[in-house]
């Protein structure tokens, strides 16, 4: 069974917790960027009041003693996983998996807004090779300086299991219900192939968010995943 987590990708702190308490039985929230800015250490602190587990999404990318300093700060909120990018390297992510206590560390491979096409261009590369191979090299390389977690999209989730083994969690964003809309997703799949590929958390916002009853869809999604 994988774990659904929503993105609270809102306005405000107040609609974050206007949409959690429609979804009774929600276990995981997704704290992002511009929620963090606007609502930050007090909204976690009312999230993690109802209960809930926090997943802190602002992939740091930094010298190896910002990202350390950062994580030590994600500690000190109570958050139980962050993200971190593995284009960061090896140093950074060492760094970062000493400085954690209790809070969990996910190392972002290739963010599922990338097509193949995109990844190559932003590496000035006119090929690499198959994304799927690149995904895995990262996910070897940041589970090897002790990262709990991995987000890969669906495409890569077979692959990045095959190296980083059965007890790691892999996080999968870009999240759709058959048929749904992809926005602004280029590599994303139906959360029952997700799961059955090897993914254990699985990331939804607008599915959810945008529906004319974010409870019915998440408990379709809880189904489909159960």
């Amino acid at each position: 069974m994988a774990e659904i987590i929503l993105a609270l990708d809102l306005e405000s702190g107040e609609a974050a917790e206007a949409m959690v308490e429609q979804l009774p039985g929600l276990r995981w929230v997704k704290v992002g960027p511009m929620l963090f800015l606007r609502s930050g250490r007090e909204l976690i602190a009312r999230l993690k009041d109802r209960g809930l587990s926090v997943f802190l999404d602002l992939k740091w990318h930094d010298i190896p003693h910002s990202v350390a300093q950062a994580v030590r700060a994600a500690d000190e909120l109570g958050v139980d996983l962050a993200t971190v990018h593995a284009l960061g390297g090896a140093a950074m992510l060492q760094d970062a998996v000493r400085a954690a206590s209790t809070v969990r560390l996910a190392a972002v491979t290739v963010l599922t807004s990338h097509s193949e096409a995109d990844y190559w261009d932003l590496l000035g590369r006119s090929s690499g090779g198959r994304l799927r191979q690149e995904v895995a090299r990262l996910a070897a390389m940041a589970t090897g300086a002790g990262v709990h977690a991995v987000v890969a999209s669906p495409f890569e989730v077979e692959d990045v299991r095959a190296v980083i083994g059965s007890e790691r969690w892999i996080v999968t964003p870009g999240i759709r219900p058959a048929g749904a809309a992809l926005d602004d997703q280029r590599r994303a799949a139906d959360p029952a192939a997700a799961a059955a590929a090897g993914a254990t958390h699985l990331v939804v916002g607008r599915p959810i968010t945008r529906a004319e009853s974010p409870r019915a869809v998440y408990e379709g999604m809880v189904e489909a995943v159960s």
